[in-house]
């Protein structure tokens, strides 16, 4: 068990890295402001407002490098673990 865990979690640093270097900015939308008076729509929440709040993250140079390294790195140790059963 904690052999697949490990390696779930070095392929997830991997991933997350790669991602890393392919992106230079991650937008997130914030929550919407809407007006008390705006109706739902058919599928609950009324549309997001044009202007709503946004949160960029811009991961810095060496994020993408780290995590693709300790990726491998966790992977090959996960590799190494004794299989029990």
């Amino acid at each position: 068990m904690w052999r697949a865990f490990f390696l779930a979690c070095g392929i997830f640093a991997c991933i997350l890295g790669a991602q890393c270097l392919a992106v230079d900015t991650f937008v997130w939308a914030g929550e919407s402001q809407t007006a008390p008076g705006t109706p739902a729509t058919v599928f609950g929440s009324p549309p997001a407002a044009i202007g709503s709040p946004r949160q960029d993250l811009q991961p810095p140079d060496w994020a993408a490098w780290s995590l693709l390294s300790t990726g491998a790195v966790v992977i090959l140790y996960s590799l190494t673990l004794n299989r029990q059963g």
